[in-house]
């Protein structure tokens, strides 16, 4: 029994500090929430991709994904045009006034917002590299590798929970437009981030060819 909650609890720590980590999707789940826009769907999304991409890493999907680079390349720059057109929109927003009336109110569908968050989750190498390949590795190479597996998952229903309630909380002292306006910049900031951090990496090695 002991070894069965050291091992749970090594991942549920290994993994909130990789997912606790902000980017793309921690700050797009953030800004849904301070919107009310579908908040809970959205966290539900990201834990269940997580806990897949972990699952599948436990049982070594990681090791097979690492041997096609090509699948990886097409993941990268895919993230790269998503994530800057969603910080074009961000930044749209930040300084339209149509943009300030519409935080006021869920102005996407459901089906329109889910998709996004699948495209923010799914269209990202780190969220791979993360889940997959380290987290699923760590586990693989564990004592008890499923056990492992469920406490990354732990950590990753806690995180996002968190998130998406804690930020709707907030939502109702954050009504000044000002506040939206940051709030969107700040997403925006990050995406392109994320979106110049997936493609340095191809760029430089264009420029050394």
């Amino acid at each position: 029994m002991p070894s069965i909650f050291s091992s749970y609890i090594h991942g549920l720590v290994a993994a909130a500090g990789l997912i606790m980590a902000i980017g793309a999707q921690n700050a797009f789940v953030l800004a849904q929430g301070l919107r009310r826009e579908h908040h809970i769907s959205v966290a539900l999304i990201c834990m269940s991709c997580d806990a897949v991409l972990i699952l599948a890493g436990t049982f070594g999907l990681a090791a097979l994904l690492q041997t096609h680079p090509l699948a990886m390349e097409i993941t990268r720059w895919g993230g790269v045009l998503f994530l800057t057109v969603y910080a074009l929109q961000a930044l749209w927003r930040s300084v339209s006034p149509r943009g300030l009336e519409a935080m006021r109110a869920p102005a996407r569908s459901r089906h329109a917002v889910l998709l996004t968050t699948l495209a923010v989750t799914l269209l990202n190498p780190h969220v791979y590299l993360d889940t997959m390949v380290l987290i699923g590795s760590l586990a693989a190479q564990h004592r008890l590798p499923l056990v492992f597996a469920l406490g990354a998952t732990t950590a990753s229903i806690l995180w996002f929970t968190l998130l998406a309630l804690g930020s709707a909380r907030m939502a109702p002292v954050l009504k000044r437009p000002l506040t939206w306006r940051c709030i969107d910049l700040a997403v925006a900031a990050m995406m392109l981030t994320v979106a110049w951090s997936l493609a340095k990496p191809a760029l430089q090695t264009l420029w050394q060819a």
